[in-house]
């Protein structure tokens, strides 16, 4: 191919113990090895033999070929729809009494819509695919670079990557325009992280960055097969008989963008589905509502009475048929019908009876209900969740996102909250707030927990003025004179100072941005807590300023001499990164005297593991400080440090060098390298950082345990600083009867400090076992008296997991629901979602867990309704929940008001279906004994195919979407309301019971009166009504008595109720005129002109549906006035209170300033709902990449996660 390389041919080559796949025989590749992949760079030919997958990405559901089988298939999943496909094909045959086309019809309406809502959602896929697959990058073809489509990348291609572009593939990084072949990266498409992150390309390929150079590059790529894995990476670079062992720093993923870089030169790894973004799509899984679930039995029970009716009809049918009727010619059997009613044989006619009876009385279940329900939900998610501007947070631009339309009715049923704390109670924006160096505490102040702390023992606490010596800077809140403006120099433990702020300045991974002074840097920290440290050694004297791939450079301040400044490299030798496994990071430095030195930081458990002998008061007063620093709701980091010799350095470093070129179990052997040199550290200190409680958090919990919501907290944090933070956010009080079950006793103390794990696990499970005894056996006592205090359970990881054992579960279950809060301390991500399944499916009850970080990926999926908050901790939660919003105390307006609002709009709008269409078949139902059950029909086919579909149709949706019994404000004012969908109030099989005999009431005063009056009445030419007319009058009846009944049970009547219910009527007349005129082969002919001509026409359409609606009346007003529902009250307290909502969809009152109404209007910019992307997430720089593509500018912030791109503009937001 022109201005590709021939493929290579050559021997096989080992080098550096690797054998390399380049033996070519009969001029083709040897295959892949099934366990690493083989990539020759710059040479399509040699590549094209392995068959890798194109770049090309499709996240459509279907195409031109699947889309109606496999389309039909989903919709035929649903039992309804499988009940009326029978129903459709019963129709077809000589027992049904109805043409076919009455029932086909509705089921082909709602499959047709069903159908054009995939569609349309999988064209906007396939737009956005289409969209990514044409995105230009420059690609080298002979020595010149030439624009491509994303889609014809090809596996080994070398591409280069400008400025803010996105990578198109999974790249391995070769050279860059910076020094040193770094470059620097946006990560926020994977993670929601917008801090830079480093990249650095190998040395020996630093060179490749003009095109002619870079078309001479010939690497051959030995690596793993694509996998998920978005932190790791194992592979060697084979070039010029050398092997490069290659690293995460090295790659680039497909979806980050490029920063900060003029442009990079790289080399194609993984395409299109295999790259590892893609393979990471996350498919949330698929939730139902428990309404919906109790739907199912509704309908199963819908099938039990159409069984029963039918039954009684074909028994009824045997019965009838008799030799008496001879005039009938029963016997007498036409030509193409079957010998339904021949009293010879009495089994066949019952059982051809029941065939006729079941699709003449079909309509009892409601086809368009599942239609209808989805309809409605996804306008409340779209149209008033998403736009809700109390849950707009206009600091971060972050609006809330429902992910789903499937849970709507679920949020206003939540019974049990599982909340996360750090991110989600807190802010997770971390300050600098207190230390302790060399045994000496510094920092003064009182944090919110100690405040809460302080209340818990009945002490009010203030918050002291800073002394004039603060400095206020982002992520630094410390006030101590003795260690600020160099004042640290005077202290006696000076060294010690000097050496714990140099390692805040150079034990990180932080990247520095802007100007390098101190007032216009900004630093870029994988976390919060490492952009609040460097601030900190900033303040302290130590200014972190610059980084390149091997030195860190500091602007050290008053070390010497007091104004004396002076700007010192330190050589970055190697860095031992943090991990959930290690919970430690170490750097080793070489300072411009030759000095070499490991500086660790990490958990204090870890930490005092690899500290050496001695300075045992260091320890112990470090660690006392420590427990201060948990009690007031701190974050502690222990600080240490090891001088290194040169020849121990390099003895290290070559086992090191070694783990680092593995292609097995890279990380397992880092790790163990790295136990080898972090030990006999000597400890410096500790860090305490402050994560302040997120505005409105206490208020928010309150309001939440007034509407009977039960609270736990999970953390990973200490038992004493969870116990302080339940007291700061009002979640416990000193009103409530504490249950402690830890295992820092004595008694477990003492056991493992012998080390016999068996003899631990025995102690722990014994204490835990008596506790749970003890605390269930006094809880008991407490529920039995009539004053008793509010319970709370509060437990630590160990024990818990011997508490989850099957045979302590279901005590530790009954415990916990008799407890108003639950606090679940020093817990791993596995127990949050072992308990939120425990009393998910051991209670229950219906759950809810809220999150921000990846650790509560598992807790969010394992609930009912799972809420990601899009905070600082990326957007993995965000990515697996239902909904997200921006801040814990928006939770109020999600479940208060719009999760009990469609809570009691969805409930409404199914009980009315159920009896509509029960009243509508009931009437059939008693024809049936009038005609000697033969099935005959009462209603034209055609009023039996449009009621559901025409006339009752519109009002139900406006109702499902706009009833409202309380504004907003008096949902939150009384949060109490909120009990009802608890305990689903208004969806119980009594509810439905007393639904049911209206509607067999009403059914019978409608068919009687009609049936009745009609034989006394005649028409204007003195002629006996026949039986259309008389079945149109009841039709008429019927519609006109189930439109208004639907109004008697609205809150409250908008121009919307008025026009739809209207308009169904007219709807209504207007059909019979135009068919009655029209079709003369049919008996209705000129059917409604007959009957306008009567008096008794009109009489009758007025007074049946009042009689038919009375009872019901009068029992509203009964149940109203002696047995009212909570918001009836509440309603007759505010009646006189004016409705500022008028009409409008939504019910805000906020004033937002011209500020936040543009940056709102900024969140809504182009989006679209389809659950995956070219990116395989909800990428926040999407939104960046589309608008570039079409000259606007749009700012790039994870917290766009939750706006996905497209091309199709939204209306603007209406205000509730």
């Amino acid at each position: 191919m022109a201005g590709w390389k021939y493929s290579r041919l050559g021997n096989t080559e080992i080098l550096g113990g690797l054998t390399t796949s380049r033996t070519i025989q009969l001029g083709r590749v040897t295959p892949q090895v099934p366990g690493n992949r083989t990539v020759y760079c710059n040479d399509r030919e040699a590549n094209a033999l392995a068959k890798f997958k194109g770049n090309s990405i499709s996240t459509t559901k279907y195409n031109l070929l699947t889309f109606l089988p496999k389309g039909l298939y989903e919709q035929f999943r649903r039992l309804a729809n499988c009940y009326f496909l029978m129903i459709s094909m019963l129709s077809f045959t000589p027992v049904s009494p109805v043409s076919p086309y009455t029932n086909v019809a509705p089921l082909s309406i709602v499959l047709i819509v069903s159908l054009i809502k995939e569609a349309f959602e999988d064209w906007k896929r396939l737009q956005n695919d289409k969209s990514i697959n044409n995105s230009a990058i420059d690609m080298l073809q002979g020595q010149n670079w030439e624009s491509v489509p994303w889609k014809k990348l090809q596996v080994g291609d070398i591409v280069r990557v400008k400025q803010d572009e996105f990578f198109p593939a999974d790249l391995l990084f070769l050279a860059s325009t910076n020094p040193d072949g770094v470059c620097y990266i946006e990560t926020a498409n994977l993670d929601g992280e917008t801090n830079l992150k480093i990249r650095k390309a190998l040395e020996k390929t630093w060179d490749f960055l003009t095109p002619d150079i870079a078309s001479e590059f010939d690497g051959e790529v030995q690596c793993e097969q694509p996998n998920n894995s978005l932190y790791t990476f194992s592979g060697n670079l084979i070039i010029q008989k050398q092997t490069l062992p290659l690293s995460p720093n090295q790659i680039l993923l497909r979806g980050c963008s490029l920063k900060n870089t003029e442009y990079i030169v790289a080399s194609v790894i993984f395409t299109g589905p295999e790259t590892k973004v893609m393979m990471n799509s996350m498919n949330v899984p698929s939730k139902r509502s428990t309404l919906e679930k109790k739907l199912d039995k509704v309908i199963i029970a819908l099938f039990c009475l159409l069984f029963c009716m039918c039954l009684i009809g074909a028994i009824g049918s045997a019965v009838f048929v008799d030799d008496d009727y001879f005039y009938l010619n029963l016997k007498t059997k036409r030509q193409g019908e079957l010998d339904q009613f021949n009293p010879n044989n009495r089994l066949k006619v019952a059982a051809l009876g029941m065939f006729t009876l079941i699709t003449l009385y079909s309509p009892i279940i409601p086809i368009s209900l599942y239609v209808t329900v989805e309809t409605i939900k996804f306008i409340q998610s779209s149209n008033f969740i998403n736009n809700d501007l109390h849950m707009y947070h206009s600091a971060t631009n972050t609006p809330a996102l429902a992910r789903t339309s499937n849970l709507n009715e679920e949020l206003g049923q939540i019974e049990y909250i599982f909340s996360d704390k750090t991110g989600t109670l807190t802010r997770n924006l971390m300050e600098f707030f207190k230390c302790s160096i060399g045994g000496e505490m510094y920092g003064a102040g009182v944090t919110e927990i100690e405040m809460g702390g302080a209340r818990r023992n009945g002490i009010i606490l203030e918050e002291g003025e800073k002394s004039s010596n603060t400095i206020f800077d982002k992520g630094f809140n410390f006030d101590d004179a003795r260690l600020m403006r160099g004042a640290w120099r005077n202290e006696p433990n000076s060294d010690a100072c000097k050496e714990f702020f140099r390692c805040l300045a150079i034990c990180h991974t932080v990247l520095p941005e802007g100007e390098e002074t101190p007032e216009r840097i900004r630093y870029q920290a994988a976390s919060p807590d490492e952009a609040a440290l460097v601030s900190a050694a900033k303040n302290f004297g130590f200014f972190f300023y610059r980084r390149t791939p091997t030195k860190i450079f500091v602007r050290e301040s008053h070390v010497e001499k007091m104004g004396q400044i002076e700007d010192v490299s330190y050589e970055i030798l190697n860095v031992l990164e943090f991990n959930s496994t290690r919970k430690r990071q170490s750097v080793i430095c070489r300072y411009p005297d030759g000095r070499l030195v490991l500086y660790c930081k990490g958990a204090d458990t870890v930490i005092y593991e690899r500290l050496a002998d001695g300075g045992d008061d260091l320890k112990k007063r470090t660690r006392d400080h420590m427990e201060q620093y948990g009690a007031a709701g701190l974050r502690t980091l222990c600080l240490a440090y090891r001088d290194l010799n040169q020849e121990m350095y390099d003895s290290w470093n070559e086992k090191f060098i070694q783990a680092k070129s593995s292609l097995k179990d890279r990380e397992k052997k880092l790790d163990e390298v790295g136990e080898l040199i972090e030990k006999n550290l000597i400890l410096m200190g500790c860090s305490a950082i402050e994560d302040k409680l997120q505005e409105g958090v206490p208020t928010c919990i309150e309001t939440l345990s007034r509407a009977g919501i039960k609270i736990w907290v999970l953390t990973g944090d200490k038992m004493e600083t969870a116990i302080n933070i339940a007291y700061a956010c009002n979640l416990i009080n000193n009103d409530m009867r504490q249950f402690v079950i830890s295992s820092e006793t004595d008694e477990i103390r003492e056991t493992e400090s012998k080390g016999d794990q068996v003899e631990i696990a025995r102690c722990i499970r014994d204490t835990v076992k008596n506790e749970l005894h003890k605390f269930h056996d006094e809880a008991k006592q407490y529920l039995q008296a009539a004053t008793g205090p509010k319970l709370s359970l509060l437990i630590d990881g160990k024990c818990l997991m011997y508490a989850l054992d099957p045979s302590l579960r279901s005590m530790l279950l009954n415990l916990s629901m008799n407890c108003s809060a639950v606090v679940c301390c020093r817990v791993s991500p596995l127990q949050k979602a072992q308990v939120t399944r425990l009393v998910r499916k051991g209670a229950q009850r219906i759950t809810l867990s809220i999150g921000d970080g990846a650790n509560d990926v598992g807790m969010i999926q394992a609930a009912h309704v799972g809420v990601g908050i899009s905070g600082m901790e990326g957007m993995q939660a965000v990515m697996a929940s239902d909904f997200a919003i921006a801040q814990f105390r928006f939770l109020t307006d999600l479940l208060l008001v719009h999760g009990r609002w469609s809570y009691l709009r969805v409930c409404k709008v199914v009980s009315y279906f159920f009896y509509k269409n029960l009243t509508f078949t009931l009437t059939q139902f008693y024809y049936t004994f009038q005609t000697g059950f033969s099935g005959q029909r009462f209603y034209d086919d055609w009023f039996q195919t449009l009621y559901n579909v025409i006339f009752t149709s519109l009002p139900v949706i406006f109702v499902g979407l706009l009833d409202k019994d309380v504004s907003a404000f008096l949902s939150k004012k009384y949060p109490e309301l909120y009990k009802e969908g608890i305990k689903n109030t208004f969806f119980r099989f009594r509810v439905l019971g007393i639904v049911a005999f209206f509607s067999v009431y009403q059914s019978v005063i409608v068919y009687r009166f009609v049936i009745s009056s009609s034989t006394e009445s005649v028409t204007s030419s003195g002629k006996m009504f026949g039986q259309w007319d008389v079945s149109t009058m009841a039709f008429t009846c019927v519609v006109i008595t189930v439109n208004l009944r639907l109004l008697m049970t609205c809150n409250r009547i908008t121009k919307w109720h008025q026009l739809s219910v209207g308009g169904s009527l007219l709807a209504l007349f207007l059909f019979i005129f135009v068919y009655s005129f029209f079709f003369t082969y049919k008996g209705i002919f000129y059917t409604i002109f007959l009957l306008m001509s009567t008096f008794y026409f009109y009489l009758t359409l007025f007074l049946v549906p009042i009689a038919a609606l009375l009872g019901e009346f009068l029992y509203q007003g009964v149940q109203r006035w002696f047995f009212p529902y909570d918001y009836q009250i509440v309603q007759e307290i505010h009646r006189h209170e004016p409705d500022n909502a008028g009409s409008a969809l939504l019910e805000v009152g906020t004033k937002l300033t011209p500020e936040e109404a543009r940056s709102f209007a900024f969140a809504q910019l182009p989006g679209q709902s389809s659950r995956h992307t070219g990116f395989a997430f909800d990428s926040p720089n999407y939104e960046s990449f589309f608008a570039s593509q079409h000259g606007v500018s749009a700012p790039h912030k994870a917290w766009d996660v939750i706006r996905r791109a497209s091309m199709k503009h939204r209306k603007a937001p209406k205000h509730r």
